[in-house]
């Protein structure tokens, strides 16, 4: 008899809310800036969940250059998977809000650094079991139960940014967002 194992329940794609959805179009440059990274800051980083993409510090700048917006990102690394899917997600969003017409343009100089994350994005990555990036050595905590006896699995792990670590203590791994 083959044994049966259970599927996991499918996960919410990360992205723009529903109940984002404009009344009227926006009429280019009526906008301000600074609303605009509001509307970017509801847009969750692919890979994690909870941290948006302006936390991350990806999102460079947003301008009207005539009639398109126009939001210069800056990848995490060069070959990043999420990049395309990032993009995307930015034009839906903008689009849910009656943005037109969105170009989203890559800047990559200067290079992304962890420096940019907030230190709410920090907070928020330890919580969800990502041990945040530090200047120099690894994490010095396990995210999971606080202890500093950890040790690094492997230099790569659940993605390129990341290094798969593990607590002594509580032995669970964990992710650690690699200092660039």
């Amino acid at each position: 008899m083959q044994r049966q194992v259970a599927k996991p329940a499918p996960q919410p794609v990360p992205g723009p809310l529903p109940s984002l959805a404009a009344e009227a179009p926006i009429v280019p440059g009526s906008v301000e800036k600074a609303q605009n990274m509001d509307w970017l800051g509801q847009v969750t980083a692919t890979e994690i969940p909870v941290v948006s993409i302006t936390d991350l510090g990806i999102v460079r700048d947003v301008n009207w250059v005539d009639e398109v917006l126009e939001v210069k990102v800056t990848p995490t690394y060069s070959g990043c998977p999420a990049t395309r899917v990032i993009e995307v997600m930015i034009v839906d969003a903008l689009k849910a809000r009656g943005v037109a017409s969105v170009q989203v343009t890559p800047q990559i100089s200067p290079a992304w650094t962890t420096d940019w994350i907030t230190q709410d994005a920090k907070a928020a990555l330890e919580k969800y079991g990502i041990a945040p990036p530090r200047a120099a050595g690894g994490p010095n905590s396990c995210p999971h139960c606080g202890s500093g006896n950890v040790e690094m699995v492997s230099n790569f792990g659940s993605t390129p940014c990341k290094a798969q670590w593990r607590c002594r203590s509580c032995l669970e791994p964990f992710d650690y967002f690699k200092c660039i």
